[in-house]
Formats: C-alpha cells, sequence, structure tokens
C-alpha cells in the first residue's frame, strides 16, 4: 500500500508567473481553469489532494472581503481540493516592497505578511485550508543593491523577517523562506542559513526548499564563492555536494517543492532570472527527482511537513493547458510519496 502522507499539492501561480500583458507575455490563465486542469489530472487512481495558492491578482484581490474570500474557498473545496501553503504579496508592485528597503518599503512588506495572515484565517475558518506555511522572500530582485553593503543588507533583512515572524506567530502560522537565486540575501545556500540563523525563530521562520533553485545554489550561480560543485562534476561529486547542502538547510525546512531544472536560468516579466523550472520528464532535466526529494523530507514530520507542492513556473500557456503535462507531474509526486512518505 502506498503511503498516505505527505499529501500531493499543484501550485496554482504558474498561471500567474512571468504572464502578462507586455510584449512577448502570455495571458494569465484563471484560478478556476488552473482548478480544473489539477482536477484533471489523475494517475492510477490517484489524483492531486490540493493545491498551494497565491495571494494576488488576477486569482486573488488581497484587499477582498472576508464573503469574497469564503466564495474562492467554496469554489476550491468544490473541486475536493484543501488549500496548503499560502505565497504572501510582498513584492514592489503587489502589496509589499523590499525587505532591506526604507522605513516605507519595510512597513509595506509587513503590511504583505498581515494581509497572507487575514487570508489564511478566513481559509481556515472556513475550513478549506488544513496545512501548511505562509511564503515569503527579501523581494529584493536580484543581487547588485545587495553587494553595494552585504552585510548591512543582510541586517536589515533579518530585523524585518523578525517583525514579520512575530507577526504570524501572533496569527498562528508559520513563514518560510523561499531560497531562490533571484532574491537578494537569499542567493546562495551560505546567504540562505545566514539569514534563517540571524532571525533565529526556527518555531515561526522556516525554509521553503524548492528542487529547481536549489540546484542552482549547488553551481553557486549567483555566489561563487559558495559554488559546491564545478561544471562536469561527477555523481559522486554531485551526491557528496548535496548531502552538504542539505544537512545545513534541511533542518530549517518546513516546506518543499518537487521540481526539475536543466541547470540554466529564465525570467519573463519583471521576474528576474532564476533556476529554470523544467517538465518532470524534461531529457536535459539534472535531478533525480525521486533521489534528490528524499534528502530533504528525511524527518520531515518532525517538522510539521504534512504536503509537498510541484512548482513549475513559467512554462509555455500550450504546455500548461496540456493534460499530459499534470498527469506527468502528477506520477513523479506519487513516485516520491512512495519513496519518502509515512503513515
Amino acid at each position: 500500500m502506498s503511503n498516505p502522507l505527505p499529501k500531493l499539492h499543484n501550485a496554482m501561480w504558474p498561471g500567474l508567473v512571468g504572464k502578462g500583458d507586455d510584449e512577448g507575455q502570455e495571458p494569465p490563465i484563471s484560478l478556476e481553469r488552473m482548478l480544473e486542469l489539477t482536477a484533471a489530472a489523475e494517475v492510477g487512481g490517484t489524483k492531486f489532494d490540493g493545491i498551494d495558492y497565491f495571494l494576488f491578482l488576477p486569482h486573488t484581490d488581497p484587499a477582498a472581503s472576508d464573503d469574497e474570500l469564503k466564495q474562492i474557498a467554496d469554489l476550491i473545496a468544490s473541486k475536493g481540493f484543501d488549500v496548503g501553503s499560502l505565497v504572501a504579496p510582498v513584492w514592489p508592485g503587489t502589496v509589499g516592497d523590499s525587505a532591506m528597503g526604507d522605513a516605507e518599503a519595510k512597513a509595506k512588506f509587513l503590511e504583505a505578511v498581515k494581509v497572507g495572515c487575514r487570508i489564511a484565517k478566513v481559509f481556515n475558518e472556513h475550513g478549506v485550508r488544513k496545512r501548511g506555511v505562509i511564503r515569503i522572500d527579501s523581494a529584493e530582485f536580484g543581487v547588485e543593491k545587495w553587494r553595494e553593503d552585504s552585510a548591512a543588507n543582510t541586517g536589515k533583512i533579518v530585523e524585518t523577517f523578525k517583525e514579520a515572524a512575530k507577526i504570524a506567530a501572533d496569527h498562528g502560522e508559520r513563514l518560510a523562506a523561499e531560497g531562490e537565486i533571484c532574491w537578494a540575501g537569499m542567493h546562495s545556500w551560505k546567504d540562505m542559513l545566514d539569514v534563517l540563523e540571524g532571525v533565529g525563530m526556527p518555531e515561526t521562520l522556516g525554509f521553503q526548499a524548492d528542487l529547481a533553485h536549489t540546484y542552482l545554489y549547488l553551481l553557486g550561480y549567483n555566489a561563487p564563492e559558495h559554488a559546491l560543485v564545478q561544471e562536469g562534476y561527477s555523481d559522486d561529486a554531485f551526491w557528496a555536494a548535496y548531502e552538504q547542502m542539505t544537512d545545513k538547510l534541511r533542518p530549517w525546512t518546513i516546506d518543499f517543492h518537487v521540481a526539475q531544472n536543466d541547470g540554466t536560468v529564465h525570467g519573463a516579466g519583471t521576474h528576474d532570472k532564476t533556476g529554470k523550472h523544467c517538465p518532470a520528464d524534461d531529457p536535459n532535466g539534472k535531478l533525480d527527482i525521486v533521489k534528490a526529494s528524499g534528502y530533504w523530507l528525511n524527518d520531515a514530520p518532525a517538522r510539521g511537513i504534512e504536503h509537498i507542492c510541484w512548482d513549475g513556473c513559467m512554462f509555455p500557456n500550450a504546455m500548461l493547458e496540456d493534460g499530459k503535462t499534470w498527469n506527468t507531474i502528477l506520477e513523479a509526486m506519487i513516485k516520491v510519496r512512495d519513496a519518502h512518505g509515512w503513515s
């Protein structure tokens, strides 16, 4: 019998990230359509259990009333899904602003965390949300400004995150900081660890590991001084480095994304270049998804992890609209659960 846990979630934000009205961009895919595509996926009688959800337009108005949010919760529940982790709208152009910015920017960042907590409360009380965290990052695109005074700027991020964690704790929520090479101060495994240890509130603020993004951590793409492998690495060198990285970050990991990466970076619209998400069966994929997942999921229940989520940002709309894409993703996630799940 296959393992009942962790629950298998699909992310809704691939219908939004990198999409828009600018030249060369594809239009966003609605929440309703993303839910339909997710609900249609099935492999051997197994379906997705839930979704992880981005709290911004066009899927969600962050200023929506409680009644409007309950209607969204009803829609999600009508597809047979629970809600898991939520993504707070912390970036400039949404509700928030840079976590290492001035007082005004910092206040916007913290307001975005409050928005995430308010919506989480509505979903929790509705009953549709049963698990998960609220995701944040530094909301500072790129590392150039951070490098002007790296120690001071990391200190600013740490202080902002501390205040954000206190807000979350007051609402009974946990925050997960997403490690990704495009976020200043979080752009390498070492800089990410410095932030987590600087905040020092593991019960409230932890790490969100994404297989695609953390692969770029190994290569030191935006921080060559922290590279753990070099191009042309052997399998033995890769897995030794992978164990080194995960041993440092796994104790902080409270949210986990299954993904694939081909070793390149990609950006679209206002989204700065970051680790490229690839289809689960991409022939150029660098990761053994099942084996790599095991390094992050070891002792996962002790860290409060109850679900895993697929993340495939900036896929072409034609790929997102193809039912085969979602069946392939679901199959990969089932294999991860069969290998590393629990009861």
